[in-house]
């Protein structure tokens, strides 16, 4: 089940703990991202998400199509939130899964990372002092 997702709905990862399943893979790796109360030295109240949603999930697909070819992945799977999120709330999962544990782990991190540069995503940061401001690159 390669798919990758775009929600503006609460992630719970318990929900998607099912995916990559299977008694003939030995691992299924997952990464939660989580918004975070501060940044470069800035205190931050809350996270604002937005992107460009059919480009998103394409090219969030072709990652994960090319982490499957990869790293001989069984399932991989990514969702990410769009919209308003507060502190410790979940912005984006990653699951990924195979027979070994090496192969799982390297593919997250692939993941997450192609992510953040490629897919169309953008986030803004809302500080305790009341100012705001769009980061800059992907993710």
């Amino acid at each position: 089940m390669n798919k990758f997702k775009i929600t503006s709905n609460a992630i719970n990862i318990e929900t998607n703990k099912s995916i990559g399943q299977d008694s003939a893979l030995g691992a299924r790796a997952i990464f939660e991202g989580v918004v975070r109360n501060n940044n470069e030295g800035q205190e931050v109240t809350k996270l604002e998400y937005d992107c460009y949603e059919s480009l998103a999930i394409k090219e969030g697909n072709l990652i994960l199509n090319e982490a499957t070819k990869k790293y001989a992945l069984k399932d991989v799977f990514c969702v990410h939130r769009i919209g308003s999120l507060e502190i410790g709330e979940t912005a984006v999962i990653v699951i990924a899964a195979s027979k070994h544990r090496d192969e799982a782990f390297k593919a997250c991190r692939y993941v997450i990372d192609e992510v953040k540069i490629r897919v169309p995503i953008w986030k803004k940061e809302h500080y305790v002092d009341g100012e705001s401001g769009w980061l800059k690159g992907a993710g």
